[in-house]
């Protein structure tokens, strides 16, 4: 096999060069992203360990929002810890095998994320405008029957998205100018023309990105008619509480995603990249809980049981 055409698998690993274009910006970054990743990870653990403590939060609300926090730790957690430890010492390699699991991990759990999105959607849309119905339609049964379909679709469908490019053969050097493996930075890696990845990834991205999105924002317009019909004043703010957060992390995630993945990889600034990335790898996971439970009297209700029985 030629220089040109070999594949960094055959040296066993890839430099992530993440933000080593600014040097003296690393030990800042350091110190914010480890701020947001301990707030991701208390935030997160909170609301999963409180909806599974307090009996009046089994609600499938809850227990979506309890799946949402789980996914985002893993998600922060499949690229954040080895970022700190590239900002903090010399060392950026990350190995062949590691970056492909790395790229399955946060194609899936990102994935999953926009089916869960929808999912949630979806509950408030039966919660406001099927009240009568609601706890017919949301049964526990069917409750864990979509949370598993969202976490599959997300799992099988990285598998395929991983494994198409892993198989695009990459120039001999594997320097990859990114802070994580991401599928556009990886491509541009490539020797050989990517016009089939660069349109699968449009594909896929359509399938995951576009369409929760348009579903997502059907079921809000449901919800607005649904409210403007609205008498009750108080009806009217539980509404806005609930479906203002969920509205919230919705656009906290698709935007930034939308920004990389709807676009070709060879058509953006790849600083602007890194920085939007490290926005939906960072930020919105960490502001997820706070969104969620500020202003929520269920989760203060609860908070104060807790606490009154201990």
């Amino acid at each position: 096999m030629n220089d040109h055409g070999k594949n960094a698998s055959s040296e066993g690993y890839f430099i992530l060069l993440g933000f080593s274009n600014w040097p003296h910006l690393e030990v800042a970054l350091f110190v914010v992203i480890l701020i947001f990743y301990l707030m991701t990870l208390v935030g997160n653990l909170f609301i999963i360990i409180l909806s599974c403590l307090d009996s009046h939060l089994h609600t499938p609300m809850y227990f979506f929002l309890s799946n949402l926090s789980f996914l985002d730790l893993c998600y922060t957690t499949s690229s954040i810890p080895q970022l700190l430890v590239h900002l903090w010492g010399p060392e950026k390699n990350i190995s062949y095998v590691g970056c492909m699991i790395q790229l399955y991990f946060v194609l899936a759990l990102g994935t999953t994320e926009c089916v869960l999105l929808v999912v949630m959607s979806y509950d408030r849309y039966a919660a406001v405008c099927r009240p009568l119905h609601y706890t017919a339609l949301m049964q526990p049964r069917f409750c864990r029957l979509l949370a598993v379909a969202s976490w599959l679709s997300g799992l099988t469908t990285s598998a395929l998205h991983a494994s198409f490019t892993f198989w695009v053969p990459l120039c001999g050097h594997h320097r990859v100018d990114h802070f994580f493996c991401e599928v556009p930075a990886l491509l541009r890696l490539s020797c050989v023309d990517i016009r089939a990845n660069e349109l699968t990834l449009m594909i896929m991205s359509s399938i995951f990105v576009i369409i929760p999105l348009i579903l997502i924002l059907s079921s809000y317009g449901a919800i607005a008619r649904a409210v403007l019909r609205m008498q009750s004043t108080t009806g009217l703010q539980k509404v806005f509480g609930t479906c203002g957060a969920h509205l919230m992390v919705v656009s906290l995630f698709f935007i930034p995603v939308m920004c990389i993945y709807l676009q070709p990889p060879s058509g953006k600034s790849q600083d602007q990249g890194k920085f939007i990335a490290l926005f939906y790898t960072v930020v919105t996971p960490s502001l997820n809980p706070l969104i969620y439970t500020l202003r929520n009297k269920d989760v203060r209700g609860a908070v104060k049981r807790l606490m009154g029985r201990e």
